[in-house]
């Protein structure tokens, strides 16, 4: 199906939302009779409906379980779970099963243009920073190109709108990777692997598996972490092109095939002319954005894929320079009575967390929301003597407090029992009093934030706003 005809072809879109609705109009407009299926039946879900229709797209509410009759293809939000009765029906009828991601991918070149090259980067964290980065360092190098996919820019919209690129960005989620079977990217990243969304995915395994199909097909490069084996293993497992290399990206002295860090220095041994006795320097440690250690291998592994991609080392440093991270990812607020105020919203997983809290000596951590099924022992057994007082707050909060008992029971902990919104303006008065002049506060929860907050960015909204009225109230 990678040159369809689509006119007249009968096409399920599972989900309405930032990726089925525009999957629905794309297919709707290259003549596909298209039918979107959606569980939910609220207000917004009708009004989506509504749009939809006036452009002659069925759309049925409430029921997202039943495939429709005569469906050729079905075409689904990655956030629907592998195990829904509408895709065993589909599988029963012989029907194939596509995220947005592979959509995109089989439109490539359809209109005539030359489809972009996709270097590709996945991992549990730091995806979104990594695929900024490499977009920033890409532009340096003067190429056009957009950082797309789940980072929040639609991979049809760069795929078939009028903007033509010399090579895209894309961040992959597992969920999207699990419905794209045939991507092949130029390069790829795997950038780390900790438990995460197993509740989708069903097991650790699985998760792995879907994350390691980034990898297949890869024509240039498989770039992995060497701090963490299990992205080597994904990369030995891969069925490649012939003469795609393993290329390793560390945060200490680089080997052969390796990018690492001399003496504060970002080095390139893996796309030099003899990478057995020659190093390339791209950058400085200072040169990143904030300089945190997992920040640090972040900047690597978007200077592997770029250099995979034929770029020179002036641009490596002058795109590192020049990017900036999204609000929400280890940011600095502000400082009050020489206490620094850090904002990592977004660590929303125990792995995101332990690379926050490694990258400062002394910490009151605000923590808590939603566990996703986690669990902290590990975390806190790393983070125990860094740690002058911790903050709890959340749904789950409980499970922190009982591994700090067990792990450190020595730091003070204050656990908020409440749940609203404003309980974020206590936790900051609450970690300004465990604060000591050189600390910092921060704020990286290790959970879900939907218990209290409709995403991460609103949490780190309300840390921010408490903040800053409390550097007002110390003036």
């Amino acid at each position: 199906m990678s040159n369809v005809d689509w006119q007249g072809k009968h096409v399920t879109v599972a989900g309405l939302g930032v990726s089925g609705i525009p999957a629905a109009r794309v297919l709707h407009g290259l003549g596909a009779v298209v039918t979107v299926v959606n569980d939910g039946d609220d207000e917004r879900s009708r009004a989506q409906a509504a749009e939809l229709e006036a452009q002659g797209i069925t759309v049925r509410l409430g029921d997202g379980d039943t495939l429709p009759p005569s469906t050729e293809l079905v075409v689904t939000a990655p956030g629907w779970k592998p195990g829904k009765p509408l895709f065993a029906a589909a599988a029963d009828a012989g029907v194939p099963v596509w995220g947005d991601v592979e959509l995109a991918w089989r439109l490539r070149g359809q209109d005539g243009r030359e489809p972009a090259p996709w270097l590709a980067v996945t991992g549990t964290n730091g995806k979104t920073t990594t695929v900024r980065m490499l977009a920033s360092i890409l532009e340096a190098a003067g190429l056009r190109t957009a950082a797309v996919g789940n980072i929040g820019v639609s991979l049809l919209d760069a795929v078939l709108g009028e903007e033509t690129y010399d090579v895209l960005a894309v961040e992959l989620s597992s969920y999207q990777l699990h419905w794209a079977p045939s991507l092949r990217a130029h390069s790829a990243a795997v950038l780390n692997l900790a438990p995460d969304h197993l509740d989708w995915h069903g097991s650790m395994e699985a998760y792995t598996a879907d994350k390691g199909r980034i990898y297949e097909g890869n024509r240039v490069a498989c770039v992995y972490n060497a701090a963490d084996p299990a992205t080597e293993d994904l990369v030995r497992e891969a069925d490649v092109e012939e003469g795609c290399r393993a290329i390793g990206f560390t945060l200490g002295t680089p080997g052969p095939s390796q990018l690492g860090v001399v003496d504060g220095i970002l080095v390139d041994r893996a796309f030099v002319k003899n990478r057995q006795k020659q190093a390339q320097e791209l950058a400085e440690v200072a040169d990143v954005n904030p300089p945190a250690p997992h920040n640090i291998a972040n900047a690597l592994a978007a200077a592997a894929l770029a250099r995979a991609f034929g770029v020179e080392p002036a641009a490596v440093r002058d795109g590192l320079r020049n990017f900036r991270p999204d609000p929400h990812r280890i940011e600095h607020v502000a400082d009050v009575d020489g206490v620094a105020y850090v904002d990592d919203s977004k660590a929303t997983n125990t792995h995101a967390a332990e690379a926050s809290l490694a990258a400062y000596d002394s910490i009151v951590w605000i923590a808590g929301g939603l566990a996703k099924g986690a669990t902290f022992d590990e975390l806190v057994t790393g983070c125990a003597k860094r740690l002058r007082g911790v903050v709890l707050m959340g749904a789950d909060r409980a499970l922190i407090r009982e591994a700090l008992a067990r792990h450190a029971p020595e730091v003070p902990v204050v656990d908020l029992d409440r749940t609203d919104t404003g309980a974020m303006s206590e936790a900051v008065r609450e970690a300004a009093r465990l604060a000591r002049p050189g600390d910092t506060v921060l704020m990286a929860p290790a959970c879900a934030s939907m218990d209290m907050f409709v995403n991460y960015n609103k949490r780190g909204e309300a840390f921010a706003d408490a903040v800053r009225a409390r550097a007002a109230e110390s003036v």
